[in-house]
């Protein structure tokens, strides 16, 4: 067929695409959601992966957002929900504060020590929020949120889908910004 153009929609390739699409697709809830929240997640990594000097390059001003600064965000996401409401652990954030509510995104800078630091702690977040969900009795177990009152992992791994797929949309646009790849 020659030189055949593609669509934006086609798949995203790269080590670990694959993986993005693993099952299970029907059985118990817990598996099902654990697996889809471990998709999205993936799909973070394929769309940061080979890019260590360009993560932390901004959208457009005046945002701050960068692919450096959503794996420091969703690292922080991940740490408010599994271990400050769901595990009941005082974990403040790693990247952002009261004084820097912003700082996930704001210190996302430019640098081997600065990337390495952001990955090492979102693996450690979702290390610990697959833990949880594997050891949890069910999905109905319960953590106390100061917004939303009481919530349950089945809503958190609910949210954290919608959270991820939220953020992957951004990473897509930041990844055609930084060097023209596209894809789901």
């Amino acid at each position: 067929m020659g030189n055949r153009r593609g669509r934006r929609a086609e798949l995203f390739t790269g080590a670990g695409s694959e993986e993005r699409f693993a099952g299970p697709f029907t059985g118990d809830e817990r598996p099902v959601l654990a697996t889809v929240l471990a998709n999205q997640r993936a799909t973070l990594e394929l769309k940061c992966a080979g890019l260590e000097a360009g993560l932390a390059r901004r959208s457009v001003e005046p945002s701050t957002l960068s692919l450096l600064g959503l794996v420091r965000h969703l690292a922080d996401v991940e740490r408010r929900w599994f271990r400050q409401v769901l595990a009941g652990q005082d974990a403040p954030p790693r990247f952002s504060s009261e004084a820097e509510p912003d700082g996930d995104f704001d210190g996302a800078g430019d640098g081997p020590e600065v990337v390495a630091e952001a990955w090492e702690a979102w693996r450690a977040e979702v290390a610990f929020a697959e833990r949880f969900t594997a050891e949890a009795r069910d999905l109905d177990v319960e953590g106390r949120d100061g917004w939303l009152g009481a919530v349950s992992l089945r809503w958190v791994l609910i949210h954290m889908v919608e959270e991820y797929a939220r953020h992957n949309g951004h990473a897509d646009l930041l990844r055609e910004r930084i060097d023209g790849a596209v894809g789901v």
